[in-house]
């Protein structure tokens, strides 16, 4: 009896310490979240606002600690809505209904508050192609084919991803046409050239996401960062391509495509790692580089209710963008 007793007793005190470890795990998490936003910018909430962005799109999104949306926020004053997940596909933007419901309840918060956003920001595509569907478009290093399976890589980007980003950005434009009774700009991007170097989120390993290139070059017999450099590059590239041809869709004027290709540097043997935190996302400097060329598109674009609100002065920015070099 007396040993029941103790061992029901040692059993409620781990419970009670199992529940106070939750309590003190919350408040720290909450702690860090604190202190990071204090970090930000002094003038953060004093100064006028640089508008009001939506976004959706995946980690370059929604990354932890930083990201192109906090460094919008934090360095250029943005207030920004988002429905940003990282890991999210372009399809599953596209047709998932549940994303769509959720998108157009931001949608509606903001024009029940009488807010009007500057521009819409999606960014999508990169988790369609990374993982295990770049090896799908990749020829085995034996076969004698050329590295990149061009037809493969046409059906997926060129079929595939574009026509699910055209559903994602004909969806948000009916949205906005609905509740804000006017077609607000859309900026899309195409990413920029990685490195495969086998670094996932923390350096990967266990439960930590990634690596997501180095994998699938690996499993197709190609070994050489520099040369696995140049593979992804021509796929980012060709990405790119296609998004450049969004803008000219009819219906599609008010879409500006930002090239993020001369913003993160590349070279494997050079400082790359200053710009790339892992294969896939930018270090804090490396988003705000990111964040700084949205920046300059959406400067381009008149306020909310200003005559013109300067669709095709952006779109001439974004396309002076494509052509800049390094």
């Amino acid at each position: 009896m007396a040993a029941r007793k103790r061992a029901a007793k040692r059993t409620s005190s781990r419970k009670v310490s199992a529940e106070r470890a939750a309590i003190d795990h919350g408040k720290a998490l909450a702690a860090r979240a604190i202190k990071a936003r204090a970090r930000g910018p002094a003038t953060r909430g004093r100064g006028p606002s640089s508008g009001l962005l939506i976004a959706e799109g995946d980690s370059w999104f929604d990354y932890p600690f930083f990201d192109t949306l906090e460094r919008l926020e934090g360095a250029f004053g943005f207030e920004i809505e988002s429905v940003a997940h990282k890991g999210d596909t372009v399809e599953g933007m596209a047709y998932d209904e549940s994303q769509t419901q959720t998108l157009a309840r931001v949608f509606e918060k903001v024009a029940g508050r009488g807010g009007q956003p500057r521009a819409i920001l999606l960014s999508g595509g990169g988790n369609d192609i990374a993982g295990d569907e770049l090896a799908i478009m990749l020829n085995h290093a034996s076969s004698g084919l050329p590295p990149i399976n061009d037809s493969v890589v046409q059906g997926v980007i060129d079929v595939r991803l574009k026509t699910a980003l055209l559903t994602v950005i004909s969806g948000v434009t009916a949205l906005s046409k609905h509740y804000f009774n006017r077609t607000v700009p859309v900026l899309i991007h195409g990413y920029a050239r990685p490195v495969p170097d086998g670094r996932g989120y923390l350096g990967g390993g266990w439960i930590l996401p990634g690596p997501w290139l180095k994998p699938g070059f690996t499993q197709k017999g190609y070994g050489s960062v520099a040369g696995n450099c140049g593979l992804i590059g021509t796929l980012i590239d060709r990405f790119n391509a296609m998004l450049q041809t969004l803008p000219a869709t009819p219906g599609l004027g008010h879409v500006t495509y930002v090239d993020l290709r001369p913003v993160l540097a590349t070279d494997p043997g050079g400082p790359y790692k200053k710009m790339w935190n892992d294969e896939l996302h930018p270090t804090k400097p490396g988003f705000e580089l990111v964040a700084g060329a949205f920046n300059k598109v959406i400067a381009g674009f008149a306020a909310p209710g200003a005559r013109g609100r300067g669709g095709p002065a952006a779109r001439s920015t974004g396309r002076a963008a494509a052509r800049r070099k390094k």
